[in-house]
Order: structure tokens, then C-alpha cells, then sequence
């Protein structure tokens, strides 16, 4: 596979402001994954997203797009993005059908409007305008609309943000679909069960630098403990037990505690990319 994008010691400033928002980062997206760029409010995520699909310019380093300087691509690479802001815009006062077909024809490649429609339970209400819409139903038309042109390159912010389990769910699977074919996803959330389900690879920004690129499992392992607990059931109690995983088949506690206990639950000591996210950025999941 292709990079996608290569990112080397990339700094950037507000006019408006005295201090760098990116301050000097590197990093590589693959063709073909789902990178996930993470961290607390006003790290830098959106910033770095809007310096990669070129809102942003006036920046420092250097960014390849498969190989090629961003600064001398022109409208050609907007064929190749499809971009969903966390804020929904759309024109309230058009339909969703209108809606969709005033965007599509910024592009050239097209895509089945109508079966995308389908797959987030909106063709139906495709006649209705935008403005009666619920915050769910405006996250899934953003959805649709950033999937238009058949984009090369998919940017995803708070993608599944507002939306219940069922809709979400219809969402991931929709991206991961769309990497299964090649697409590559950059995304940016706080909900960390989309960052599990959904990404090969994450980095965590902080004050504007990153921290700890590397894939869910890998973050686990290194963050988490190395030891098994287990519950079972005594004298109608539950009770619990702690066993390094060491070794954990030569364990004769452990093996005695299977033979012998009612067992209700096992459990290894692998961490959440919640606590993760905790743990290297300092804060809280918001």
C-alpha cells in the first residue's frame, strides 16, 4: 500500500494568536487504514485536519498527498477527499434530496446517492427539508454528503457523534466497508468505542504535539496489567481472585480455583482506550 499522507514537522500559529497550535508534528497514513487522531479540546485535531484538506494554509513542514506536495495540487484534490464536519452545515430550508444533488454537482465523480440514502434510513424522508430534521438525521445526511464524490481519502469529525447505537452502528460498518476497499479514513472523535471498533492505527495530540502513535492492541498491551481475575461464586457469595498470566496454565491456584469454584466471570487486565486516552493526555474523555 501507498501513503496517503506524510506529515513532517508540521508548525502552524492563528494570525490572531502568539502561540503555535501545532508545534512541530510527524506522522503517516497509510492507504488503506483508518487513522485515528485523538485527544483533549484544543490540542490541535481539528487544526491538523484543516491544514490536510488545505482550508489551512501558512504553515511550516512539509505534507505529501500519495507522494506529492499539497501546496502544488489544485482543485483536482478535492475530487479526491470527501470530508464530514463534527457541525453538520447544511441548507435548512432545501430538502435533503436537494441538498445532496446541489453538492454533487461540485464533483465530477458520482456516487449512488439513492443506495447510500437507503443505507442510513433517509431515502424516505429525502423530500423533506433539512430544517425538520433531528440532530441524528442531520449526522447521517453529513455522512451521505461526504461520501458523494466517491472520495479517495474520507476526513471524519465526531463521525457517529448524536446518533443511537442502531444508526452508529450502520455508520461504522459503512466505513469500514469503504476501507475494506481501499479507502483511507482519517478521523477524529472523543468516543473512544469508535476508536476501538473502527481504527488500525491512533496518535494522541497534546498542546499541539503527538504522543503514543501506535495501533488499539499495542496501546493496550503496554498500558494494561498482565494478570487474569477471576469471580466465582462461595457460600452464595461472589469472590474474586488475582493471577499473574505468567505462566497462567502451570498456575495450580488457578487451575484448582476453575476445578473447584463456580465460576461467573473471567477477565484479563487489558485497559480501556478510555483510561488510555486518560493516561497519556492528562484529561478527561469529553
Amino acid at each position: 500500500m501507498s501513503t496517503a499522507f506524510s506529515v513532517e514537522d508540521l508548525h502552524f500559529t492563528y494570525p490572531s494568536s502568539k502561540t503555535e497550535t501545532i508545534k512541530g508534528i510527524s506522522f503517516t497514513v497509510q492507504e488503506g487504514e483508518i487513522f485515528g487522531l485523538l485527544g483533549p479540546s484544543g490540542a490541535g485535531k481539528s487544526t491538523t485536519q484543516k491544514i490536510l484538506i488545505k482550508l489551512l494554509e501558512n504553515y511550516s513542514g512539509r505534507i505529501l498527498y500519495f507522494g506529492k506536495d499539497i501546496h502544488s495540487l489544485g482543485s483536482s484534490f478535492y475530487e479526491e477527499i470527501g470530508v464530514g464536519f463534527e457541525m453538520p452545515v447544511h441548507f435548512t430550508k432545501m430538502t435533503a434530496a436537494e441538498n445532496l444533488n446541489f453538492f454533487s454537482n461540485f464533483y465530477q465523480n458520482k456516487a449512488d446517492v439513492q443506495g447510500l440514502m437507503e443505507r442510513v434510513g433517509l431515502w424516505e424522508y429525502r423530500d423533506i427539508r433539512v430544517g425538520e430534521y433531528s440532530k441524528g438525521m442531520k449526522v447521517r445526511l453529513n455522512f451521505v454528503r461526504a461520501m458523494l464524490n466517491r472520495p479517495r481519502v474520507l476526513f471524519l469529525d465526531e463521525v457517529t457523534n448524536g446518533l443511537d447505537p442502531k444508526n452508529a452502528r450502520i455508520i461504522k460498518d459503512m466505513i469500514v466497508e469503504y476501507r475494506s476497499q481501499g479507502g483511507t479514513v482519517f478521523l477524529t472523535t472523543h468516543l473512544m468505542n469508535d476508536v476501538e471498533q473502527l481504527c488500525n492505527r491512533v496518535a494522541f495530540c497534546v498542546d499541539g504535539r503527538l504522543h503514543e502513535i501506535s495501533t488499539p492492541r499495542e496501546l493496550k498491551m503496554k498500558y494494561g496489567k498482565r494478570e487474569i481475575k477471576v469471580e466465582y461464586r462461595e457460600k452464595e457469595n461472589t469472590r474474586s481472585a488475582v493471577f499473574p498470566m505468567a505462566s497462567i496454565g502451570e498456575n495450580e491456584a488457578f487451575l484448582n480455583l476453575l476445578k473447584s469454584k463456580e465460576i461467573e466471570t473471567i477477565h484479563s487486565g487489558e485497559t480501556s482506550m478510555e483510561d488510555i486516552f486518560i493516561t497519556v493526555t492528562g484529561v478527561g474523555v469529553k
